[in-house]
């Protein structure tokens, strides 16, 4: 017998952590659901705000490198599930939803089981940071292009296009890349790069605890290469990166270098499992 999807899932975008960058669409979604599985990296604030206070939050986020991540896979199956009984079940994902997450797997289980979907746009964290430290990320004698890559994996990237990367003007932003950025910073001058470029890191861009921290590339880890930079961070690579020290509007302090998103502490798994797995508890 198939099963009759009685729901419909919305993927939004919750934009880079400031409550009052989300969309208009993306409130009117959160204000009707019923069911909200959300990332790590959205804010409290955003949930508290926004969200039906009669829906259920499920925490689905993702923290690897701590050994604390809930798969792919049960995040799947938790959209199938909510979609077989609930109305609206929203997909809160932190910035844009295009933006290195795992968007495609979640539209291909949703086609797979004929379940409608909508797609909210968000501002993505290379948006939100460089707008919030003053960083123009193309400019007239500054890039006419930007890339958007990651490099948390030391293995990503082959040889020849670092040479790439090191010689292009275009402005070169690097998500989840913090906690490689030495190994990062070294490729780039070993092909080549103009160590006259800037580079700045933006630590939880657009949030009460952002820290640009900025310097040319010959400079950078002298002075920033003990930081431990918290997470998220975002990393900006190019000539643009300068003008961060003239147009910096947002004077930000926080220096007890506080965690603005909590870690993860948990798993989804683990959730359900301390609700005794009943999957429409109200927050009321």
């Amino acid at each position: 017998m198939k099963t009759t999807y009685k729901g419909k899932v919305i993927i939004i975008g919750a934009g880079p952590g400031d409550p009052d960058l989300v969309t208009i669409k993306a409130v009117q979604f959160l204000q009707q659901a019923n069911v909200v599985l959300v990332d790590r990296l959205v804010s409290e604030a955003i949930l508290e705000r926004y969200v039906n206070p009669h829906a259920t939050i499920i925490p689905v986020g993702k923290q690897c490198r701590y050994g604390l991540s809930t798969s792919q896979e049960t995040i799947n199956a938790l959209l199938v599930q909510y979609a077989t009984s609930q109305p609206l079940v929203v997909r809160l994902k932190g910035g844009d939803v295009s933006f290195f997450s795992n968007v495609l797997d979640e539209l291909e289980i949703l086609k797979k089981y004929s379940i409608p979907f909508e797609i909210v746009p968000g501002i993505t964290a290379a948006s939100g940071a460089a707008a919030y430290a003053g960083i123009p990320l193309t400019a007239r004698n500054y890039a006419t292009a930007v890339r958007f890559l990651t490099y948390y994996k030391t293995n990503l990237i082959p040889d020849s296009y670092w040479h790439d990367l090191a010689k292009t003007d275009d402005t070169l932003v690097w998500y989840m890349s913090s906690e490689t950025l030495e190994p990062l910073i070294e490729h780039l001058r070993q092909s080549g790069i103009d160590e006259h470029k800037w580079i700045s890191v933006i630590e939880q861009a657009t949030t009460p605890m952002q820290q640009v921290y900025s310097a040319p590339v010959r400079n950078f880890l002298l002075q920033f290469g003990s930081m431990q930079f918290l997470s998220p961070s975002l990393v900006i690579i190019g000539k643009v990166a300068s003008l961060s020290h003239q147009f910096n509007w947002v004077k930000s302090s926080n220096p007890q270098h506080e965690l603005y998103f909590p870690s993860v502490t948990g798993t989804a798994e683990s959730y359900l499992h301390h609700e005794l797995m009943q999957p429409y508890v109200s927050r009321t």
